[in-house]
């Protein structure tokens, strides 16, 4: 299939789930078990999925190459949304020298000490690397927000806490991601959205086999609670920072096939854009290079 048409046919299953105005963005309006009216086994999907991850190793290898641009991928959703798969199964043929992954647990004593933005912003890839952060600085106003006692612990002057801090905090990480869109740095959002129906399915699997045991935690029960808390916290976030040039995609997740097709063909699409190419040897370089063939060849 030529490229192009390959690329039309791309565009058709991301650009549904693709936000990049948050003016009247409402959660409920994206269906979690979606898949397009798409129906495929797991051998092509798997077939698919593969395809895609070669294609983005091959503009992976460019972009270390060039040595301009840097893709940053962020995931946030619920617990059991498959976000830890999706970064494994997309990312399977990328090279892992060009690629760096960071899973942001509780905040250290040093990082508590420093602003909320910190410890994120010393973890973005540099040029020609793929970065990911699996959860980031969204947790910021999602489960700081739905769990207040955390902000205590940041310890704030006492007159920065106000009514407004979450406003304050999106617009803080909206500012950030349009400074990195200035410096190259491509930023793609997922938001993995997982019903609760499944949610709850995926936890008593992960209970039922004791080679999954080890994947779930009482506390992912007791976050379970606070579900509603979460998603307004999800709908605020997403509203308030989907732009173009940091765009977020609300992925279905109830069907884990769907969901890596969906994230792989994102990613592929917008590295597309860039243009990316291997560095063009000036005719000095290519004189050299000469000189050390016309070196190699006259070894014995």
């Amino acid at each position: 299939m030529p490229r192009k048409e390959i690329l039309d046919r791309i565009h058709d299953y991301v650009e549904p789930f693709r936000v990049t105005k948050g003016k009247g963005f409402r959660l409920k309006d994206f269906d979690p078990g979606d898949t397009r009216g798409l129906k495929m086994d797991k051998g092509d999907a798997a077939e698919l999925l593969q395809s895609g991850s070669e294609w983005l190793a091959g503009e992976q290898d460019m972009l270390y190459a060039q040595d301009r641009w840097s893709l940053l991928l962020i995931f946030q959703a619920m617990d059991a949304a498959g976000k830890d798969g999706t970064i494994k199964h997309v990312m399977s043929r990328v090279n892992p020298q060009g690629c760096q992954v960071y899973s942001f647990k509780q905040p250290s004593d040093e990082e508590l000490s420093h602003d909320f933005l910190w410890r994120y912003a010393i973890r973005v890839p540099e040029r020609g690397r793929i970065g990911i952060f699996n959860r980031s600085y969204y947790e910021e106003v999602l489960v700081v927000r739905v769990h207040k006692q955390l902000l205590q612990k940041q310890m704030l002057p006492p007159g920065m806490v106000t009514k407004r801090i979450w406003d304050e905090r999106l617009a803080d990480i909206a500012h950030f991601e349009d400074y990195l869109s200035r410096q190259g740095v491509i930023v793609l959002k997922f938001f993995l959205n997982l019903s609760r129906k499944e949610q709850k399915k995926r936890f008593i699997e992960r209970l039922d086999k004791p080679d999954k045991n080890w994947k779930f935690s009482p506390s992912d029960v007791r976050e379970r609670r606070y579900w509603d808390d979460y998603m307004r916290a999800f709908e605020e976030a997403i509203g308030a920072t989907a732009a173009p040039h940091a765009p977020w995609f609300v992925v279905p997740a109830d069907n884990k096939w769907f969901t890596r097709l969906v994230v792989v063909a994102a990613i592929v699409e917008t590295v597309e854009t860039l243009d990316l190419e291997y560095p063009k040897v000036d005719t000095e370089t290519r004189k050299d290079l000469a000189a050390a063939r016309a070196e190699l060849e006259a070894e014995s």
